[in-house]
């Protein structure tokens, strides 16, 4: 396993108050990053694995007719359900990699590509109440975050030392 660099304070950064609490953020800070990178792969699995089988989700009767539907109707594209099938497969089997960290760049890469586009279809509504994108901008964020640092130190990208 690789080992986590430490910690630094960049310049101009405020001093810690405790300072000893920098050896306990250095720590931390690979396996906290691991748990953000699965729980963002658990919870989009939740909203694949509905429309992978076809069963109803929170008050969608049928997900993957939703998904056919925002993508052809609401959003104007072609090929509709050959679309919402490969987000099924993002959602269920990206979202499983991404979550034990395999793959983990190119899939916070196109789950960054889904979530803008589902900001861009909910928008511009942006109260989360009302339906809005507020939800799809942070984890288009944290998708972001995920390509641009990898898999990590706890990923099995880092298992098979090649990341692309």
């Amino acid at each position: 396993m690789q080992k986590t660099p430490p910690i630094t304070i960049a310049p101009g950064a405020g001093r810690f108050i405790f300072p000893a609490l920098m050896r306990w953020y250095a720590r931390g800070e690979g396996l906290t990053y691991a748990l953000l990178r699965f729980g963002y792969g658990a919870i989009i699995f939740t909203h694949g694995l509905p429309k992978a089988l076809g069963v109803s989700h929170g008050s969608m009767a049928d997900p993957m007719a939703g998904s056919i539907r925002l993508i052809g109707e609401v959003m104007g594209l072609p090929f509709a359900p050959q679309l919402a099938f490969l987000v099924m497969l993002l959602e269920t089997v990206g979202a499983a990699m991404l979550a034990l960290g395999l793959l983990t760049r190119p899939l916070a890469l196109l789950m960054f590509v889904e979530m803008i586009a589902i900001s861009y279809a909910m928008g511009p509504t942006w109260p989360w109440i009302d339906r809005g994108i507020e939800y799809p901008v942070l984890l288009g964020l944290a998708a972001l975050y995920m390509m641009l640092r990898g898999g990590g130190a706890w990923s099995l990208d880092s298992r098979i030392r090649y990341e692309i």
